[in-house]
């Protein structure tokens, strides 16, 4: 086996500009790094010394000299702008159709179906901001019982409750039915539970989210690492996203920095293999509420704690950066936007100032993982490993 750790980090929808066929899916004009860019919050210099101002098509902030890390940016091949797509992309697999969205709300026999096996009813039921859906329903869900179901622009159920009106474990058990349902033409990549609290007029939604995927219907890297032995460490979303397939362990995290304590903790553990960490809080917090600055300042953040990361890596530790989406904040709407996404890569033994131009695919990282480790590559992707490694 290879002794070496890599992690990676995806920083949930940090799109660097629109992708090609943007028309397809109402992006035009999008571009998440360079909304928040202009906020007065922004300010990344260390993702910016290791290469994110010299990837192609970013000629809006003034480049930094003599990057310190390897860099590029990836196209997403998978036809989708979703956390799951993204994800199973950035692991090896990559979809040849979309997943299923309701632009109209769920079809009658599907929310028919779903009532019967809660025995509760169902409000709303159609796209909306998941803050605002509180907001407009949660009086009358504390009033009958119902449950809020509603979706957005991706494939998603989700399920809002108050956690006094349905104990978080009980809403859990709704999604599972939930996700028992939704196979087959209305197989959704996500339901998610979205459990809130708070008064009539001061509802917040709880960190106690939880995300029920598909299981992924092809082999991912993380499957291949695992039945080569090596660890495949989820940090946030991770085991939710894969539906924990090929996953070894996991720890759930309450936002970004404490993702990024998580993550520093499985950096004290010996092991070999992969640390796989997703950052929610951009996507979820920030770019679906248009909170340019909020966003900005997420981001300023993750590179001051980035530093301690970097401090102590060991020798052969090779980190990776990167993305699932975009969000621009500054962007029409409250929905993912179609972007390319940033590939920062950083250790000991990865060659400074190698610039990787545009990738075709986010597969890419998964299949360089696998010939980092020395296995077997038995997902989509290109390695690219010969061209970073010293």
């Amino acid at each position: 086996m290879v002794d070496r750790r890599v992690f990676l980090i995806v920083l949930d929808s940090y799109g660097i500009g629109e992708l090609p066929d943007a028309s397809e899916f109402g992006d035009v004009g999008c571009n998440t790094l360079r909304s928040i860019s202009k906020s007065k919050e922004y300010d990344t210099p260390l993702m910016g010394r290791m290469g994110l101002f010299h990837i192609d098509g970013i000629d809006y902030i003034e480049k930094n000299d003599a990057p310190i890390a390897a860099y590029g940016r990836l196209a997403e091949a998978s036809k989708g702008k979703d956390t799951t797509i993204g994800h199973w992309e950035i692991a090896g697999l990559i979809s040849e159709s979309p997943l299923p969205t309701y632009p109209e709300g769920f079809p009658q026999e599907v929310i028919e179906e779903f009532c019967r096996l809660t025995g509760r009813g169902v409000l709303c039921n159609r796209p909306y901001s998941g803050t605002e859906v509180i907001k407009d329903y949660g009086e009358e869900h504390i009033k009958t019982g119902k449950l809020i179901v509603y979706t957005s622009a991706d494939s998603v159920f989700q399920i809002a409750a108050h956690e006094d009106i349905v104990p978080v474990e009980q809403l859990y058990q709704y999604c599972e039915m939930a996700r028992d349902l939704l196979q087959g033409k209305h197989g959704v990549g996500r339901v998610i539970a979205r459990p809130f609290v708070g008064e009539v007029g001061k509802f917040i939604r709880t960190s106690r989210r939880h995300d029920y995927s598909l299981l992924p219907p092809k082999t991912t890297m993380l499957d291949v690492l695992q039945m080569a032995g090596y660890a495949t460490r989820g940090v946030g979303k991770i085991y939710d996203i894969f539906a924990g397939k090929g996953i070894s362990d996991t720890v759930r995290i309450e936002n970004n920095s404490d993702g990024m304590k998580k993550t520093l903790a499985i950096m004290e553990d010996d092991f070999r293999g992969l640390c796989f960490v997703n950052l929610v809080d951009f996507d979820m917090v920030y770019g679906h509420r248009n909170d340019i600055d909020g966003y900005a300042k997420a981001a300023t953040t993750f590179d001051k704690e980035l530093h301690i990361l970097i401090e102590k890596m060991r020798d052969s530790d090779i980190l990776m950066i990167t993305a699932d989406h975009g969000c621009d904040p500054g962007f029409r709407g409250t929905d993912h936007s179609r972007e390319y996404v940033p590939l920062l890569i950083y250790g000991k033994d990865i060659k400074a100032g190698v610039n990787l131009h545009t990738r075709d695919s986010f597969a890419d990282v998964a299949a360089t993982i696998q010939d980092i480790f020395e296995v077997e590559q038995q997902t989509s992707g290109i390695s690219f490993k010969n061209e970073i490694l010293k």
